[in-house]
């Protein structure tokens, strides 16, 4: 795309909003802006996107450098508190699938924490890499079946656009006693809307 056909593309927008604006509500408009055709395919999964959570230290939860952006580990809380069952303690072959579970609840956090960066989930490109960290217990050897959880919602959501490379990592202990914790990496459409 040219300059030129940037530039005009852009103005065309912008025409476009100020018509919504005049012509409908402005809580049309602004549910127009909040959420994008990301958010909704998430909804068709089951799943909302969450307010993004309050850090617990000196970090951020997201950083963007070029095109991509990065997020801190992710822990599957909801409302400031680890999903049950599922998102505490370690995991072993008998709570196997409710960690899968508490590993969508991470990535919904993750991309929470991606939109606070972008303004919208519309600007992903693609995903890049997943890690998964599983609080395992002695001899549990299945963090990849762990990790299907968050990887099947990823491509749920995005498509061909969800395909990523990826790590599960059996650990000994995860921040406040968590079941699972994830990171994501994600390339963005320039230019990222702030």
């Amino acid at each position: 795309m040219t300059i030129n056909n940037f530039s005009s593309n852009c103005n065309k927008h912008i025409s476009g909003l100020a018509f919504l604006r005049k012509n409908t509500s402005l809580n049309l408009v602004n549910s127009f802006f909040i959420m994008g055709s990301i958010e909704e395919h998430i909804i068709r999964t089951g799943f909302i996107l969450p307010q993004i959570t309050t850090v617990a230290g000196l970090y951020s939860p997201a950083m963007r450098t070029g095109n991509l952006v990065y997020t801190s580990g992710q822990l599957p809380l909801r409302n400031g508190k680890l999903v049950e069952p599922g998102g505490k303690g370690k995991v072993n072959d008998l709570n196997c699938e409710d960690a899968v579970q508490a590993s969508k609840v991470a990535l919904l956090n993750a991309l929470a924490a991606i939109k606070s960066v972008t303004g919208t989930l519309d600007s992903i490109e693609r995903v890049v890499k997943l890690t998964l960290y599983v609080a395992s217990e002695y001899l549990f050897s299945s963090q990849h079946l762990v990790a299907n959880g968050a990887s099947s919602l990823l491509h749920e959501i995005f498509g061909e656009q969800g395909t990523h490379a990826r790590s599960a990592v059996g650990v000994a202990e995860l921040p406040l006693d968590a079941s699972v914790e994830l990171e994501l990496i994600v390339q963005c459409k320039f230019p990222i809307i702030q």
